[in-house]
């Protein structure tokens, strides 16, 4: 499993991926009342395989969200 630094974490599934040449953006639904997005690059959409309906664990590190997929 691979380690990161970041402590606070929030389940999630994907409900969106807006795709660019170079950046991505995918929203989340989480298990609160509310949404969360996160701006990574399309390799990482890629390389993660995120799609609508997967599930995730976002990862909040300062002001950057970290999709983990479960």
């Amino acid at each position: 499993m691979m380690e990161y630094g970041a402590r606070n974490k929030v389940h999630g599934v994907v409900t969106s991926v807006e795709r660019g040449d170079v950046m991505s953006l995918a929203k989340f639904d989480i298990e609160r009342p509310c949404c969360m997005a996160s701006v990574l690059t399309t390799e990482s959409v890629d390389a993660l395989d995120l799609k609508p309906g997967d599930k995730v664990m976002l990862v909040v590190k300062a002001v950057h969200v970290l999709p983990v997929k479960e």
